[in-house]
């Protein structure tokens, strides 16, 4: 466990470094400048690898999981992604962070209480509560007050990541054979 604990450690600070890269630019076809970015693409892996620790190994494997994450993909922003003589870069982390942590130890709890039911029920349930907390937290910390649209951002992303939600239930089904049954 120790070699894939460390890989699904890694992979959340990947993915959340590469999300709080990819929020910074919006999607420029089909008029969605002012509805999507390409971090809601990414970001929902985040909560699948919360969810496959936390059904393979258990909460607590998953929270340690979720902090080491939290550690690398914000110290990592801070230090190659945030221009300090902006303040819009600067918010972008704060929001990052504490819309991660708060979203991905809720999605813990959430999994957890719901992991007898059906397969599907508690990583999509905790994945879609902890998506909406997130986008949320994150969009209105970054950019609320600027000129940025933030609550068409929002809504849009959130749009994405709950379809990337519902699409990470493949990968989600097909790793669980592979993992060691909590």
């Amino acid at each position: 466990m120790n070699r894939l604990f460390l890989i699904l450690s890694f992979l959340m600070g990947v993915i959340v470094l590469g999300s709080n890269y990819l929020v910074k630019f919006p999607v420029k076809y089909y008029g969605l400048e002012e509805i999507l970015t390409y971090g809601a693409f990414s970001y929902p892996i985040a909560f699948l690898i919360t969810d496959l620790a936390n059904r393979s190994y258990g909460k607590t494997i998953a929270r340690k999981i979720v902090y080491i994450g939290f550690f690398i993909g914000v110290s990592f922003t801070i230090l190659f992604s945030t221009n300090f003589s902006e303040l819009i870069s600067i918010r972008i982390a704060i929001g990052s962070g504490t819309a991660f942590i708060i979203a991905q130890l809720l999605d813990v709890q959430i999994f957890d209480k719901l992991r007898r039911k059906k397969w599907f029920v508690a990583p999509l349930t905790s994945s879609f509560i902890g998506s909406t907390i997130d986008t949320f937290l994150f969009f209105s910390i970054s950019f609320y007050g600027t000129e940025i649209p933030w609550i068409t951002l929002a809504l849009g992303d959130l749009v994405i990541k709950i379809l990337v939600a519902f699409l990470m239930l493949i990968p989600f089904k097909l790793l669980l054979g592979t993992l060691k049954a909590a």
